[in-house]
């Protein structure tokens, strides 16, 4: 094993911030009452609530009661996609979604589809794109929902939220995304995108695991998530986690005061990564090659399995992530590979490169020194690779 250590797998999750860290801090050994209390500790606990509400509206442009705070980013999409379908079963029972969401969203949506709702998967264009016309053309009368994500964790491609919000809102239609990936890496201003909800997780822009967050713009009916003490406004009843989501909201606030500074060094890094592996042969850059988060860089590499390419990185001492379903009982390859149009057998090589503010020249140099002869050794050990090399598929 090597003695080196990169980690190029933020899109998984990332380390914790110190300005999180501090934050926290507080709030687990000092100011560790239940915010519902009324006697000092619990005041304090209320305070640091209420304050990183504000902190989490300013971020993305919203009010802070619109801001439902919730244990992941799962659970926010589990709840914005079944509180909406409830509320709106009288309506219609018609969602329109894309073919490459994330499986909170695919398989929140398979569940709804269990409970007699009808979802239109739009396609995905080879970058990951979707086609505006096909959504418009795919509304009905009894369309309750559009849900589309902000940017796509795999391939990084940068949806057009703001353009489908609007045609949502043309045609009267609830409009969620999912921002999990997005949020902390690009701007968001939920007013300006309009966008009815939204969907971000704190472990995603270095804030804790276990704490998320549901903006749900006023005037916006969505059922209560949990009943109980009658927390988060009575709808999501539970004893708020105080520290977690103080956390949240400080690594939220300090991305975005330096969103755009990271933003371009980031992309900086990433581009460096794309441009070392391009001319690699039968290989390929996913997702949109321009409007893309700046943190992902994703390729396929044919005749390489992604599942071999990840643990060979990883006796390296780089920690990176394939598309491929190596974590499940499944032997298909990523369903948004697949939805952009590569065949099973390229898709099942697929690497996901994924860096953040934190990753150094040093680590993308370790990165591009290292990853060739990986692919080169592994694809010497394919008995399809001389196949390929001599166009018998």
């Amino acid at each position: 094993m090597s003695t080196k250590f990169v980690y190029a797998d933020n899109a998984a999750t990332t380390a914790m911030s110190a300005a999180a860290v501090e934050a926290m801090r507080p709030y687990m050994t000092e100011n560790y009452g239940n915010p519902s209390s009324l006697y000092s500790v619990g005041r304090r606990a209320r305070r640091g609530l209420d304050e990183a509400r504000a902190k989490v509206a300013a971020a993305i442009g919203a009010e802070p009661d619109e801001i439902y705070f919730t244990g992941c980013g799962t659970e926010s999409d589990n709840w914005a996609l079944k509180g909406i379908a409830e509320a709106k079963a009288k309506k219609g029972k018609h969602i329109i979604t894309s073919s490459i969401e994330h499986h909170a969203i695919t398989h929140t949506l398979d569940y709804l589809k269990r409970k007699g709702y009808e979802v239109t998967y739009l396609k995905a264009d080879s970058n990951g794109g979707i086609d505006l016309e096909e959504l418009k053309s795919a509304i009905r009368e009894d369309t309750i929902l559009i849900t589309v994500m902000m940017a796509n964790n795999e391939i990084g491609t940068i949806l057009p939220v703001k353009e489908i919000g609007a045609i949502a809102r043309e045609h009267g239609i609830t409009f969620h995304t999912d921002a999990v990936q997005a949020a902390g890496h690009i701007p968001i201003d939920v007013k300006d995108m309009n966008i009815d909800l939204l969907s971000i997780s704190a472990h995603k822009f270095h804030g804790p695991k276990g704490v998320g967050a549901l903006y749900i713009r006023r005037g916006v009916r969505v059922p209560q998530l949990l009943h109980g003490g009658g927390q988060e406004r009575n709808q999501r009843s539970g004893t708020e986690n105080v520290p977690g989501i103080v956390a949240m909201a400080a690594a939220l606030e300090e991305a975005v005061k330096n969103l755009e500074e990271n933003g371009k060094r980031v992309s900086a890094m990433r581009d460096r990564l794309i441009a070392a592996f391009k001319d690699i042969p039968y290989s390929r850059l996913t997702g949109d090659p321009v409007n893309r988060l700046p943190g992902i860089a994703s390729f396929v590499f044919e005749c390489v399995e992604g599942e071999s390419l990840v643990l060979s990185l990883d006796a390296k001492g780089i920690c990176a992530s394939s598309g491929s379903a190596c974590s499940s009982a499944s032997l298909d390859p990523s369903h948004v590979l697949l939805a952009i149009g590569l065949p099973h057998e390229v898709a099942h090589g697929s690497l996901r490169l994924s860096i953040t503010d934190t990753t150094t020249d040093e680590d993308i140099d370790y990165i591009i020194e290292t990853l060739p002869p990986i692919v080169e050794r592994l694809r010497g050990m394919s008995p399809l690779w001389e196949d390929r090399l001599n166009g018998r598929f």
